[in-house]
Parts: structure tokens; sequence; C-alpha cells
């Protein structure tokens, strides 16, 4: 029974499908060609964020923690079980850093273009998804255009003998495109939004990650208490009054 009742939802969207394209014209037969590879672009790029891992754990961080406090063994053992772009960036930054030949400058360029080259393949086919959403919308008005051209043409044939519903029944149709370019861009741009959203939140905690690996305890507490200015400190390092305060 469920296997027919399958079969009956396929055909009936199919022929829902054909309907409105016979309805639209060649411009919903385009909107719906776009709506299928915004839809494929989409479930490629969750499954390769999945897969690279778009989110730093928990554990990355306290890994990138245990070294800066000079536990290296238990930096490299809490990434040894994790899988993902940040634990190859991070695992990397890391082993340069304990290199005899490490060099600040260079390695700090090294990992920055290989985030960014990993933060250019996440962002891959974003582009696709831009234009879809902004040629969705305006092929959808074209089509509305054309339509109600056809159905004043249509009307003007009519002559004396005028129907109002061949004219209602026209600009329904013409109306149609629009309704599909707004339905395939709409939520286009909310997914789209959101990926970039993720991929901008990555690159952010993977800067502050790195940034952190190279910085580590720049300022020993007890360089950070001379720096420290108390309440009784000296007038001399107190800000001076703006003139008339």
């Amino acid at each position: 029974m469920l296997a027919s009742f399958g079969e009956d939802g396929a055909l009936t969207a199919l022929g829902t499908i054909w309907e409105w394209i016979e309805l639209g014209g060649p411009v919903v037969a385009i909107l719906l060609i776009l709506s299928i590879i915004a839809l494929a672009v989409i479930l490629l790029k969750l499954y390769q964020f999945s897969r690279a891992g778009t989110v730093v754990s928990d554990t990355v961080s306290s890994a990138v923690e245990a070294f800066c406090d000079r536990r290296v063994g238990d930096a490299e053992s809490m990434l040894r079980g994790e899988r993902g772009l940040a634990v190859e960036i991070i695992g990397w930054t890391i082993d340069a850093k304990q290199t005899r030949s490490f060099n600040p400058a260079s390695a700090r360029e090294n990992v920055t273009r290989l985030a960014s080259d990993h933060l250019a393949s996440l962002r891959q086919h974003f582009r696709t998804l831009e234009v879809i959403a902004s040629l969705a919308p305006l092929l959808g008005l074209f089509g509305t255009v054309l339509g109600m051209i056809e159905a004043f043409r249509e009307l003007e044939a009519a002559g004396s003998q005028v129907d109002p519903s061949l004219l209602s029944g026209g600009i329904w149709e013409a109306l149609l495109t629009t309704a599909v370019g707004l339905a395939v861009a709409i939520p286009t741009v909310a997914i789209l939004n959101l990926l970039e959203q993720r991929v901008d939140s990555f690159a952010h905690q993977l800067d502050s990650l790195i940034s952190r690996l190279f910085t580590g305890d720049a300022i020993t507490s007890e360089a950070s208490a001379a720096y420290r200015i108390s309440p009784t400190a000296d007038a001399s390092l107190q800000p001076t009054p703006l003139p008339g305060a």
C-alpha cells in the first residue's frame, strides 16, 4: 500500500510540475532547472560542511590551551581523537612550533595560507547560489510581463466580444512565473546566508585559536602585575583632567 501511495504521489507531483510548465511556458521550465541546481549545490555544501567539521569543538580549544600551558603531550593526545579542518590546521601549527628551525613569521604565513585555502573551499559555489537567488525573481517578473503581453494581445484579438475570463485567466497564468521565481529565490537566499554565517564563524574561531598558539602567554603574571595600576598608584600615572573639567 505504501509503495502504491508513493507512486501515486510522485505521479501527482510530476503532473503538477508539467501543468506549471504548460501554463508558465519556458520561463517556469528555466526556474525549475535553477531550483534543481540550487538544491544540488545546497546538499553538496551540507555534505562538505559535515565532513569538514565547521564547528571548533571544546576538545580542540582545550588542546590549544594545554599547548600554551606547555603540556604538549596532553594537547597532542586530545587532537589525536578528533577530525576536521580545525584539527588539521591546529595540529600543523603545533608540529611547526616544535621544530628546531621554527620561524614565527614564516610559520604564521604558512598556516594562514593553509586556513585560507580551506575556507575558500568551503565558500566554493556560494557564487552559484547568489546568481540563482538574484536571477530567479527577475526571470519570474520577465515571465509575468510576457504573460501580460500575451493576455492583452488575445484581448485585443477578441475585439468587441470581450470575455472577462479571458483576461483574468491570462493574468493568473502570468503571475504564476513570479510566484515560482520567488519560491526559488527566498529559500536559496535564506540557506545561503546561513552557510555564509557558518563559514564566517568558523573563520573567526580558527583565527582566534591560531593567534592564541602564536602569542601564548606573552605576558606572565609578574609582568602583568607590573603594568597593573592600583587605586593608590602615583598621581603622575593618573589621566590628566581635561581643561574646564
